[in-house]
């Protein structure tokens, strides 16, 4: 069976939860948290972070690597377009989430918000949180409201490119903030994808964990 390490509320762990789910995979998942990792982490994580996974005798770390496992394994449904103009776009889009949403937008807020207030008992940084709300946030949804074309980021229907991006959307929201007027086609896509059954699923299953570090939840009824 297919066993994901990482806690659920990673953007990066979700990630690939969803894609799970969404191809109707049995799992498990372990709650790793990268400041206190088990013994042995470093075997299944060579650089520390999450997720990785095992499945079988096969050892997977970074979450664009078990997704494309996943995905080779388990081509339906699939997650990846065959046209190659779609394919490209779903990668985009995936590597734009994980990289400059999640280390410009997602982690300094979480991090200055949760992690070090909460678990390294440090105060958090104010002008680095206001800096991102100020100018990296309006740069990154804007270019994000001018991508929205249709229902989804590519192809026309459910991709890793949205899996990507609602999971960084979903930790902005647990963090008390919310897409506002300026933005009102990346806030319908919100809407719209959170109430995906597959991401619905996944944000149900980590309530526990969003409950135990005090996230904002009141945006969860359009999961629903």
């Amino acid at each position: 069976m297919l066993k994901i390490y990482g806690i659920p509320i990673s953007v990066h762990t979700r990630k690939v939860i969803i894609a799970a789910i969404e191809k109707k995979l049995p799992y498990e998942n372990e709650a790793v948290i990268p400041f206190n990792p088990p013994p042995g982490w470093s075997d299944l994580s060579p650089t520390g972070k999450i997720p990785a996974a095992t499945d079988g005798d096969v050892t997977l770390c970074d979450s664009s690597v078990i997704c494309a496992y996943l995905e080779r394994m388990h081509p339906a449904p699939p997650l990846y377009p065959e046209v190659a103009r779609d394919y490209v776009q779903t990668l985009w889009f995936e590597e734009y989430a994980d990289g400059t949403i999640f280390r410009e937008v997602i982690h300094g807020l979480f991090f200055n918000q949760v992690i070090r207030p909460k678990i390294l008992k440090q105060p958090g940084d104010r002008s680095a949180i206001d800096a991102i709300l100020t100018d990296t946030v309006p740069a990154v949804f804007g270019y994000l409201e001018k991508s929205l074309t249709g229902h989804y980021l590519a192809a026309d229907r459910f991709t890793l490119a949205d899996v990507a991006l609602v999971s960084n959307l979903i930790n902005f929201h647990y963090l008390g903030y919310a897409i506002d007027a300026r933005f009102p086609g990346l806030a319908a896509y919100f809407e719209r994808i959170i109430a995906h059954s597959s991401v619905a699923a996944a944000v149900a299953a980590e309530q526990s964990s969003a409950a135990s570090m005090g996230l904002e939840r009141g945006f969860l009824n359009l999961a629903v």
